[in-house]
């Protein structure tokens, strides 16, 4: 089967078109022809970085997120049949009993408990652009706050790949949702996703956002999805007692402001089941539960129309470091016959 391994860790230039043998089911696992991998910036990283997750030894197989169709099953999985097609996560990084092969090949085994049903109103591609951003905001806003109507749920980065899926989130879930961009595209973007307000922070400051849309209490539920100085100003903009929850938390940051509003701050890290094998079922339930709210036309994933082969992956890797992604990069893995 055809594969892309990247050989050492590197540039984009490090990864290569090879052929590999066909991977066998093990117990727990599917067999799966992938048709399409998305690129996240956990992937650059672990490319080019020694993280907690990076695979231990190179060549490597990398990327996550896929979706594709079950061409075999062990004996003790009965959650799944050939023929269904399922999208999840695949590997692409360092696990408690050695490394995760990834995404990046014809053929996959993948864990059965973190994959699902693929949302049926979703093609392959944009099916595989959600697994990672999305089960990211549903930890996030599902799992460490509970939403509703009076809820006051600031975003930021409300158009990226994670907050782009948030502020779809945090609208079927009733709350009022604010979001922080860049641009005034952007935040047309941002209403149109679910976004009641948009907020750009380099035109305004912390207290005069409070002031004009919280009457000077601050936000009930701040989500960040960019971190550095974002991280910081929501410290300053959380009601007492609110909660702050950010996926971007490797980095330094005086808690003062945090700590003297009595509030709450949360870490999101969706590798957690592969990187330790913990919370591995609760993957799976929540890809379903999200396949749910997207066939129920409550969520839709943003793609970049650009369109990437399996020996195109450093090109896509080149672009989202660029930061000229407007929306999930996605491979094209393999042909799958409707």
């Amino acid at each position: 089967m055809k594969a892309v391994i990247a050989t050492t860790q590197g540039s984009p230039d490090v990864f290569k078109l090879v052929d590999l043998p066909k991977p066998v089911p093990c117990a727990g696992q599917v067999l799966i022809k992938v048709a399409a991998s998305a690129v996240n910036p956990i992937d650059t990283k672990v490319r080019k970085a020694k993280l907690p997750m990076t695979p231990a030894e190179f060549p490597a197989v990398l990327q996550t997120d896929f979706a594709g169709v079950v061409e075999a099953v062990s004996p003790d999985v009965t959650q799944f049949s050939v023929g269904n097609e399922v999208y999840g996560f695949a590997g692409g990084f360092k696990g408690p009993n050695g490394d995760v092969s990834g995404a990046l090949a014809e053929y996959i085994v993948a864990d059965a408990a973190l994959i699902a049903l693929k949302p049926r109103t979703l093609d392959f591609r944009q099916a595989a652009a959600l697994p990672l951003v999305a089960t990211t905001a549903w930890l996030a806003l599902h799992d460490k706050v509970k939403l509703d109507a009076k809820t006051k749920v600031l975003i930021l980065g409300g158009t990226g790949g994670v907050g782009h899926v948030a502020v779809q989130l945090a609208k079927a879930a009733g709350a009022q949702v604010f979001a922080v961009v860049r641009s005034d595209k952007s935040a047309a973007l941002a209403k149109e996703l679910g976004a009641t307000v948009c907020i750009n922070l380099a035109q305004t400051d912390a207290k005069e956002v409070v002031d004009k849309y919280t009457d000077g209490k601050g936000f009930d539920v701040i989500f960040d999805t960019v971190g550095g100085p974002l991280l910081d100003a929501a410290f300053q903009m959380i009601r007492p007692a609110g909660d702050v929850i950010t996926v971007v938390g490797a980095a330094t940051h005086n808690l003062a402001p945090l700590y003297l509003r009595g509030a709450n701050l949360h870490t999101v890290l969706v590798l957690i089941p592969i990187m330790f094998g913990q919370d591995r079922e609760a993957q799976g339930l929540n890809l379903d539960a999200i396949r749910r709210l997207v066939d129920d036309g409550q969520i839709k994933p943003l793609l970049d129309p650009q369109r990437f082969s399996l020996g195109q992956v450093a090109d896509a890797h080149r672009k989202l470091e660029a930061g000229q992604a407007a929306g999930k990069l996605v491979i094209d893995v393999s042909e799958i016959e409707a």
